[in-house]
C-alpha cells in the first residue's frame, strides 16, 4: 500500500516559498506517529526544506540530478525508481511537494490528508482530489485550540477499485 500523506489548506494551498504556511503541531504528532518506521518518500526541493534526513525513517529523495547524494538517504531519479526502493516496506508514504503528488496520484493506493479550514497566499497547490477515484473512509475534526491556530480534520480516502 502506498500512502500519500499531506497538510492541505481550504485553497488546496501546500506552501509557499518552499515552506509550510502554517504551523499545526497536532498534524505534526500525527505525521511522525504514522510515518515512523516506514520509508519516505520526497522530492528534492521537500528535503532542502527540512534540510536533513527524519529519524526512525527510511528517507527517499527523488531528484534529475545524477551526482546528487545526501548521507543517510536513498536517492532515485524517478517517483518509479523511488517506490521500488521503498518495495520492502509493506506502507511507504509519499510527502510531497506538489510536482511529486500530481505524479503519485495515479499509483497511491490511499490518501492520508490534514485539512486545515482556512485559505492560504502559496505557490504550490495539492492535486485536485477526484471523487471518482478516492473515497473518504474516516474523518476526525478538531476545533481551534491553544496550540492549534486553525480548525482542522484528518481524513482517509482509498482508491475505490
Amino acid at each position: 500500500m502506498i500512502t500519500i500523506i499531506a497538510a492541505i489548506a481550504k485553497n488546496n494551498a501546500l506552501g509557499k516559498d518552499n515552506q509550510l504556511i502554517w504551523h499545526l503541531p497536532a498534524d505534526l504528532t500525527r505525521f511522525k506517529k504514522v510515518t515512523l518506521g516506514h520509508h519516505v518518500i520526497m522530492g528534492r526541493k521537500t528535503f532542502d526544506s527540512l534540510s536533513k534526513p527524519l529519524p526512525n525513517r527510511t528517507t527517499i529523495i527523488i531528484t534529475r540530478k545524477k551526482d546528487y547524494q545526501v548521507k543517510g538517504c536513498l536517492i532515485a531519479n524517478s517517483l518509479k525508481e523511488a517506490i521500488e526502493l521503498s518495495k520492502s516496506d509493506k506502507n511507504p508514504f509519499i510527502l510531497g511537494g506538489a510536482e511529486i503528488y500530481k505524479q503519485s496520484m495515479a499509483v497511491a493506493d490511499k490518501l492520508d490528508l490534514t485539512f486545515i479550514h482556512h485559505e492560504f497566499e502559496a505557490d504550490v497547490f495539492f492535486p485536485e482530489i477526484d471523487k471518482l477515484i478516492w473515497k473518504e473512509v474516516s474523518r476526525q475534526d478538531f476545533k481551534a485550540d491553544e496550540n492549534n491556530k486553525y480548525d482542522y480534520s484528518f481524513v482517509s480516502f482509498e482508491r475505490i477499485d
